[in-house]
């Protein structure tokens, strides 16, 4: 089955990801090397630091994919955002200046900021789903938040919401704290997608082949085909199958007796 990143930093010179053209395409070997096929190309959008128009995006999305053919790069790439949770989101949705996964605009990659859920993350998820708008939470496993107060994630999936855990994530890079909760949500059924949230060639790199090798050996091959399976619904708009979901327990800290 084709491997389909949706969440990936490396159309040149938008954000903290690629800075040019160059480090793009030497990049786009290491994916395809990877055996990634199709991408999503996601740069950050209204996170207060950068801003990723949709008429932008979709011009530099159309070069890119111009030099990835010119240079012989087998990767096919779609234009989106990672679009960040703010105010002013539902506006830029109406203003038409939102990039969706899919081009039927039914799933939105959303990002929360990393050190909390913000108070009205439940409302603004809520006014997307009744606007038919599937939000996929992007690395929740590395949302501090979440960490917290895992049951918060459980009930952002129980009212619909999708989730993308990061392949470096599973594989460790980010820690084993990062590697232990991403492992939980898995377990727990609260995972959909990888992707790889690639911004360079060292921390930030794609890690894609990995994770699902440590995937086919944790969780058998099943899990692996249904991941897989989600990334192309979802980039093709189709439904994604929920299964059977779980709370996280937290396990409480050993008490040590000293005598």
């Amino acid at each position: 089955m084709r491997m389909i990143d949706l969440h990936c930093h490396i159309l040149p010179g938008v954000d903290d990801g690629s800075p040019d053209m160059e480090t793009s395409l030497k990049l786009a070997k290491i994916a395809v090397e990877q055996g990634i096929t199709h991408m999503l190309l996601t740069p950050h959008h209204m996170d207060g630091e950068y801003l990723n128009h949709k008429a932008d995006v979709i011009i530099k999305t159309k070069s890119f994919q111009e030099a990835l053919d010119q240079n012989g790069i087998q990767l096919t790439v779609y234009p989106g955002q990672e679009a960040h949770i703010t105010g002013e989101l539902m506006q830029a949705i109406d203003q038409g200046d939102i990039l969706f996964a899919d081009e039927g605009n039914r799933y939105l990659m959303l990002e929360l900021p990393h050190n909390e859920v913000p108070e009205y993350t439940n409302q603004m998820l809520f006014t997307l789903q009744a606007r038919g708008i599937t939000p996929v939470l992007v690395h929740p496993e590395r949302n501090q938040g979440f960490m917290k107060n895992p049951d918060q994630l459980y009930d952002f999936v129980n009212q619909g919401c999708l989730t993308q855990l990061t392949a470096s994530s599973y594989v460790g890079v980010f820690g084993k704290h990062v590697q232990k909760f991403t492992e939980q949500i898995i377990d727990a059924g609260l995972g959909f997608i990888f992707a790889s949230d690639a911004h360079n060639f060292e921390g930030r790199n794609f890690k894609m082949a990995q994770a699902f090798e440590k995937l086919k050996k944790d969780k058998g091959e099943r899990f692996v085909e249904e991941y897989k399976g989600n990334a192309k619904s979802i980039i093709n708009g189709d439904d994604v199958i929920f299964g059977g979901i779980y709370h996280i327990h937290k396990k409480k800290k050993s008490k040590f007796w000293l005598f």
